[in-house]
Parts: structure tokens; sequence; C-alpha cells
């Protein structure tokens, strides 16, 4: 289960805190509650891409040589999103990024991926690089119509661990077909405006995508809330896309919508607590069928309810004394 939260960085003072902000949030929650990516394709000035590169491997070799986590057994995750596979700088990119920082990187982004042999191009870039460059899972972004088409083969890919979708392309894409107010949040009280979550073409591309990554195993991460003064908006936006879109993850493009995206993509207390109950009582039945609270439960919803307990392990929620043993273990996942 990947971190629900992808917070992207492309200048690298930001960076810095960025990376800073990791360190101290994953001490805090005792668990690496969302990755950072390092931004070659948007952060690199026009002229300038050897360079941004060179420094993006600098700093994700260091990310990894953090005194703090380690004293505490804790693993941060940084990735880079390089340049598009037809650009001129993407080999250029996996050279420099790939090439000098492979044992620091936890993925590769992959923008503007059209279909399964763009990954392909990508793939033997990158391992014809080494053993560590050819363990790298790639996270590919889906940015066009024609991408959102073939969502299931590009899911379907072994080397693809997750796919974003690409709201301000896929919108642009359409050639004035769909209005600006689809790449925006709108208001609580607004319910006539066609934004990112009540275009019907928008829309359709996210489940499809979601549709794509759950049927292959794979992570959706949703895009961009690009209001990000507003954090109600934002808030209402991570809960829609996990609770109705069918989302595990999410971009966070500044420092504030990082919490609100953990929080949202968390299960509340009482959902952690429901679904302990749940698996103590399973546990003791052998994994047999219980009845908990007048509501029957087999295998089937036991692996719901561990799927619960992993997100709420995952974004640093306290599990209850009696299940938490089982992330030390793999009892039960011998029987899931």
């Amino acid at each position: 289960m990947l971190p629900v939260c992808d917070h992207y960085s492309g200048v690298e003072a930001r960076m810095v805190k960025s990376l800073q902000l990791q360190v101290d949030m994953t001490l805090e929650f005792g668990a690496c509650v969302f990755d950072v990516t390092l931004d070659c394709e948007d952060g690199a000035p026009v002229g300038g891409e050897l360079d941004h590169a060179n420094m993006v491997a600098a700093l994700a070799k260091s990310a990894q040589d953090t005194p703090d986590l380690i004293a505490n057994g804790l693993r941060r995750r940084v990735g880079v999103r390089l340049h598009a596979v037809d650009h001129p700088a993407f080999l250029q990119d996996v050279e420099c990024v790939v090439g000098g920082a492979a044992h620091a990187l936890s993925y590769i982004m992959l923008p503007k991926v059209e279909s399964a042999a763009d990954v392909d191009v990508a793939v033997r870039a990158m391992d014809a690089l080494g053993a560590n460059a050819a363990a790298i899972p790639l996270h590919v972004l889906i940015e066009s119509p024609a991408a959102v088409h073939r969502a299931f083969e590009i899911a379907g890919h072994p080397r693809v661990q997750s796919i974003s979708f690409g709201l301000m392309d896929f919108v642009s894409s359409h050639g004035g077909a769909i209005p600006a107010s689809a790449m925006g949040v709108r208001g609580a009280a607004d319910a006539a405006t066609l934004d990112q979550f009540h275009h019907p073409l928008v829309v359709r591309a996210k489940t499809e995508i979601a549709s794509a990554c759950h049927a292959f195993g794979k992570v959706p991460s949703h895009c961009v809330v690009t209001e990000f003064k507003d954090v109600s908006a934002l808030a209402r936006s991570a809960r829609f896309a996990s609770q109705a879109l069918g989302y595990t993850r999410m971009w966070s493009i500044h420092p504030d919508q990082i919490r609100p995206i953990v929080q949202a993509f968390s299960p509340d207390r009482r959902a952690v607590d429901e679904a302990a109950r749940i698996l103590e009582a399973a546990a003791a039945a052998q994994w047999g069928p219980v009845s908990v609270g007048g509501v029957l439960h087999d295998r089937a919803s036991y692996r719901f309810f561990w799927q619960q307990l992993e997100r709420a392990h995952a974004t640093g929620v306290a599990l209850p004394d009696t299940v938490s043993a089982y992330f030390v273990s793999s009892s039960v996942l011998e029987v899931m």
C-alpha cells in the first residue's frame, strides 16, 4: 500500500522544505504518510534540464541519509518525475537521475503516457542501467482521451505500480469542448457549475482510470486541486475522490494540502474499531463466518476490514492493541 498523498515540488528550495516536512511528519505519525516527488518535467527551466536533473539526483541521494529516521527504523519515500519519453531530455533524465540515484528512489513518475508502448520505452532505458534501476516501479500520468481509452492496457503493464490522472492536459486536449470550470472545484453552495467532479467527460475519465487500476491491483492517484488556499474545497475533493471515485491516493502541490489529504483518505476511529472487532471475532472462529452486531461476515468482508486496518496503519492512525500485532505477523495474510 502506497502513502495516500503524493506531494510535488519543482523548485530546489521547495524540494528541500518538502523533504524536511516529510521527515517531521514521518516521525510524528510513525510512518511515511506522504511521498515527495521531485519534478524534472515542469520544474526544469528550458535549457537547464541537465543541471536540474543533476540537482534532483543529488537531493534524492542525500534524502536517504536522515539520522532521525534511521534511528527510528523509518524509511522515507522519494520519487522523481522525468520528462515524457518523446521529450529530448528524457534519456538525459534517465541517465542522470536513475543512473545516479537508483538506490534512493521509490518510484519514477512518467508523464504523458499514451500507451503501454511508452512504458516499454521507459523500462528499456531504465533496465539498461543495471539491477537497481530495473527494480524501480513506474508511476504513470494519463493526460489525454486516447490514453484514457487505453487505461486498462496501461494498468496491466507489470512495471506500472500507480496511475495518476492529468486533469489540466486532459481538459485542454479537448480543444475548448470542455469549459475551464472543469479544471476547478465549485463552491459548497454551487449546484450548477460543471467542475472537475461534475463534468461528465472528466468524471468518466477518472472512474475509467480508477477501474483499470483496481482491475490489475494498481494504485489510482487522483489529480491536483489547484485552489490550494481553499482548505475546505480540498477536503471535500479528497473525500469525494476516496469515497465516490475509488481513488486511494491524491496529489498535493502545496504543503498545506498534505494533512487534509491524509485525513480524508484515513479511516475514522469508528471504522477502525469496527474493523478490529470483526477481525478479532473472525480470528477466534478460525476465520469461519461470524455474526457481529447481528450482521454476517465471512472471508470476503474480512478482506475489506483488513484493508481498512492497513490503510489506518499506513496513515498513522493508532490501532487497537488486539490487532496491532497483525502488522508484525503474517498469520492474517496467509488466510486472506
